[in-house]
């Protein structure tokens, strides 16, 4: 086993919450608006009533087979040596190209938003910079900073929310179940694949976790948590905005943070979702890229994943710009490419494992 740090169940609840919020906390809202219009919300509760529950279910029975083992190293005793071998690269590769999609939402964010006058590719060298630290120094290190961090984020998100209170019209939630039921189940898709699914990296931690009978309750509590967030996010987003502009903007919820106005002296106060965002968006990065580094190693049956890190690093901004090269291909990738992608490595393949598993051991 490469990593030899231990992380609590506490932790780990901590550490679902802020990758499982993400990158999801700024482009959920306008995603499921532009599917659900003002029935977001309703798609929202849907999905967080169904995708917890099935994802950890899922993830905690895959796990129970082998306890002590990561994805990538119980892929090959499942499915052989050559399978389980192709197999584990290919679930690399989906971590790869999610970390790739998340620096890039980096840089586009903050040259669109924050620092136009910046180019793209030094914002990403240094957010990269921050990741690689974090991978190198391992999981232990990642999880004790997320506890640090996380009161933070709550304090941040409580505030938000109630410094919006003010600007809040219920008329724009009106008319109630316009187009029936299917827009509702269109828009819970992407808030089911995007926060949920991809959570799938959580299988290279769970057997360093030190309380294995907590790892169930861990999951689920801190996907439920981190669900309800997201839909508090998107029904604000529609109150405040209206279904029209979340649906518009590509990063509604830090349009919605501008329309912050206390006594016309509190105003944009912006600044408080993209806080919140880096802290979530830097947990999630690095956990991916953390388990591609981790799972290429143990695939290769390396003594160490470290070396790799840096390597991996440099390849990871030049693949980044080339995969996509300018805001418009990379969220067409996103809109149509990349739910069929992401339910077919966080879903379809951990269920095919889990089944073969189950036959094999009767």
């Amino acid at each position: 086993m490469l990593e030899k740090g231990k992380i609590g169940s506490r932790q780990l609840t901590i550490l679902v919450i802020l990758y499982t919020v993400g990158d999801s906390i700024l482009v959920i809202p306008s995603i499921v608006a532009s599917e659900a219009k003002q029935n977001g919300w309703v798609s929202g509760i849907l999905s967080v009533a169904i995708a917890p529950l099935l994802v950890v279910f899922l993830y905690d029975a895959l796990r129970k087979c082998y306890p002590d083992l990561t994805l990538v190293e119980y892929s090959q005793k499942i499915l052989g040596k050559w399978l389980g071998i192709a197999i584990s690269l290919l679930f690399i590769s989906y971590f790869f190209i999610s970390t790739a999609t998340y620096l890039r939402e980096i840089g586009d964010f903050m040259t669109s938003q924050i620092m136009p006058d910046t180019p793209i590719q030094v914002i990403m060298f240094l957010f990269m910079s921050i990741v690689l630290m974090s991978a190198r120094l391992g999981l232990e290190p990642l999880a004790r900073s997320a506890e640090i961090l996380f009161p933070f984020v709550v304090i941040l998100l409580s505030s938000l929310i109630i410094l919006l209170l003010p600007e809040i019209k219920f008329q724009n939630l009106q008319p109630v179940w316009e187009g029936g039921l299917k827009p509702v189940i269109r828009g819970s898709i992407p808030f089911i694949v995007f926060p949920f699914i991809e959570s799938v990296a959580v299988l290279m931690i769970l057997p360093f976790v030190s309380q294995k009978d907590r790892i169930r309750k861990s999951l689920f509590v801190g996907q439920l948590l981190a669900g309800s967030v997201l839909i508090i996010i998107t029904m604000l987003a529609i109150l405040v905005l209206g279904v029209d502009l979340t649906a518009k903007e590509i990063y509604p919820s830090y349009k919605l943070a501008q329309k912050i106005n206390i006594a016309n002296f509190l105003t944009r106060l912006e600044a408080i979702l993209a806080i919140i965002w880096f802290i979530t968006i830097f947990f999630r990065f690095s956990l991916f890229f953390y388990v591609t580094v981790l799972g290429l190693a143990q695939t290769l049956k390396l003594q160490d994943y470290r070396p790799l890190v840096f390597p991996f690093g440099m390849i990871l901004l030049v693949f980044t710009l080339i995969m996509a090269p300018n805001t418009v291909y990379y969220s067409s990738f996103i809109l149509d490419i990349w739910p069929f992608y992401a339910m077919t490595f966080g879903f379809l393949l951990p269920l095919l494992l889990l089944t073969i598993a189950k036959v094999d051991k009767k």
